[in-house]
């Protein structure tokens, strides 16, 4: 039995130079990274690299069409190696590049295809949330399903992770805290997976605690505090990755996706809307089991009764940014049955490997109660 792997190696830098200098970029590299980013902190290197930025293929997260218009761009060039400098949808579009295929990406994420790896991934994370520089996941929208679907294959594990804290700077106030609320979920949803281990739960705990201490602080102090903290948001994302690379996550980002893809809520922020509500349906339906120790943890972290836990976890959540109710990003109530079916077609994966198998009644309970 396989108990915990890790593929790519893992540095942390100072400084874009440093990085840029330790990997030696030159003109057989292939960067795809976020502009704004690029214009800060790369342009003054003058890099010899074909370089490209992910806002060309458009402002949504990934879909098909994009990757495919990124793909074609990429074939085109004599590049033998990507480095993806953004967030995780950056590095989830020059996954799909690491592929020898000669298919689409429909045709990728459904396997239609060999999933064969020929070129090498360097991925700078830009966001503290996805995890997807040390995932062997990519997640993409499909159009003509209209949901997204995630490939899981080792081929499209990055070979190299470069943690650089500077580049978080630009980060807006609520893209940071989606994107870490995301990562305590990858954490928290990890931890209770049922291929979770000792191995993985190291990595689990500790990213859930310095994520739940650091929006702690951020309460107390104020947005500014997350500057300082940068730093252990990071590397508290990176260790949530590294525990769902190997553990994997549930129903909280399943029950996402088909509010991201049909009304463009971001990642993060669809899987903040489903987090206490699907962890207390958890604890509900199976209170014995690997629950208990999450909500010791938690208990511990946020200094309450463990009765409290996800009262005390959400008012947190909320204190650092309100979630919404369901209809405020334009679902329709007749729509909660869809989303179910939805998930229940296309989400086998993460439903499979959830704490408990939700129900189709579950489900809509769930989304009718966000509503």
């Amino acid at each position: 039995m396989q108990l915990f792997k890790q593929f790519t190696k893992i540095n942390l830098f100072h400084d874009i130079q440093s990085f840029a200098t330790t990997v030696k970029i030159d003109e057989k590299d292939f960067i795809l990274a976020t502009k704004s980013v690029f214009e800060k902190h790369l342009r003054v290197l003058n890099l010899p690299a074909h370089i490209i930025f992910r806002s060309d293929y458009g402002h949504s997260e990934p879909t098909d069409i994009m990757t495919d218009a990124l793909i074609e761009d990429f074939r085109k060039t004599d590049c033998k190696r990507i480095i993806a400098i953004g967030g995780g949808s950056v590095i989830d579009m020059a996954k799909v590049l690491m592929l020898k295929s000669e298919g689409n990406t429909e045709d990728i994420f459904l396997r239609r295809v060999p999933i064969i790896k020929e070129h090498q991934l360097i991925a700078v994370p830009t966001t503290c949330g996805a995890g997807s520089e040390v995932s062997s996941v990519s997640i993409v929208s499909l159009t003509r399903k209209s949901t997204k679907v995630g490939l899981a294959d080792d081929a499209i594990t990055p070979d190299y992770a470069a943690l650089i804290p500077d580049l978080l700077t630009d980060m807006p106030y609520n893209i940071f805290v989606t994107s870490a609320i995301d990562a305590l979920i990858h954490a928290i949803e990890s931890f209770v997976c049922p291929k979770a281990n000792r191995y993985t739960d190291l990595f689990s705990e500790e990213a859930t605690r310095t994520i739940v201490k650091g929006f702690s602080s951020i309460r107390a102090e104020g947005k500014e505090a997350r500057y300082r903290l940068f730093e252990d948001f990071l590397i508290a994302s990176n260790m949530a990755g590294i525990a769902f690379a190997n553990a994997g996550t549930g129903a909280v980002h399943a029950m996402s996706y088909p509010l991201s893809t049909k009304y463009g809520v971001t990642h993060g922020e669809a899987c903040y809307q489903m987090f206490t509500a699907v962890f207390q349906e958890y604890q509900q339906q199976k209170p014995k089991g690997k629950i208990q120790r999450i909500i010791l943890l938690l208990a511990d972290i946020l200094n309450c009764e463990t009765a409290e836990v996800f009262f005390k976890l959400e008012e947190l959540l909320q204190n650092i940014i309100p979630r919404q109710p369901l209809r405020e990003y334009g679902m329709k109530e007749e729509e909660i049955e869809e989303f179910a079916d939805n998930v229940i077609e296309l989400q086998e994966r993460l439903l499979s490997q959830s704490y408990v198998r939700f129900s189709r009644e579950t489900m809509c309970r769930i989304y009718r109660a966000l509503f």
